[in-house]
């Protein structure tokens, strides 16, 4: 219900005092949020409270007529692929050469990939007690932006409001970020196949330069 205030209050709106309060902007809110208002949010970054890691084993019901041998099904709680690889502690994330997504699956030539993906699960993305502020804040942001036109009879307002929700979105962005270690350039193929398959724990050479 937090949430549902939140975003009366940005319109200047009266808050609730229960979630079955029979007003309009229960409804208007209701409908905003049961359109996959959550996946819509979390699908807008890489957000660390969300990413879930998965070790996924090739799929033997899915047969490839060419190209990539092996099919891998998306997990039920997938919603954005973060990172693949082909090693556990991701030394050497997959190339748009190595795999390929199509629609629920991936395909590649290995038998087992690692994924990281933002996750929709209740441990994961719909555990609302894991949203940082900033996230929060950009969630009431774009409910409300989603029930304003019902309620606001002035477009000019509601295009405003729109890049105001944008500015919650970088900056939320930006602080998860914040949570991140650095990050280096994946190795080319040439470096890669000179240290073998997939890397090893113990590979921490240098890696080019950093990319935040």
């Amino acid at each position: 219900m937090t949430i549902y205030n939140g975003a009366l209050r940005l319109l200047g709106q009266p808050k609730l005092s229960a979630l079955t309060d029979a007003v309009e902007n229960r409804r208007l809110l209701d409908g905003a949020f049961d359109e996959n208002a959550r996946d819509h949010c979390l699908q807008q970054g890489n957000w660390n409270f969300a990413i879930r890691t998965a070790k996924v084993s090739y799929d033997s019901s899915i047969s490839p007529s060419f190209g990539f041998r092996r099919g891998y099904s998306k997990p039920s709680d997938w919603l954005k692929t973060v990172e693949l690889a082909s090693d556990e502690y991701f030394y050497s994330p997959m190339t748009h050469a190595e795999f390929v997504d199509e629609q629920s699956k991936w395909f590649a030539d290995i038998d087992d990939i690692y994924v990281r993906y933002i996750s929709n699960n209740t441990s994961y993305g719909y555990d609302l007690s894991l949203w940082p502020q900033s996230f929060v804040r950009y969630v009431e942001a774009y409910l409300a932006l989603q029930i304003m036109p019902f309620l606001v009879q002035d477009t000019n307002r509601v295009i405003a409001f729109s890049k105001a929700v944008d500015k919650l979105l970088n900056d939320a962005r930006s602080k998860d970020a914040l949570n991140e270690g650095a990050k280096f350039q994946p190795a080319g193929n040439w470096v890669r196949a000179r240290r073998g398959t997939g890397g090893s724990r113990g590979d921490l050479g240098s890696r080019g330069s950093l990319t935040g």
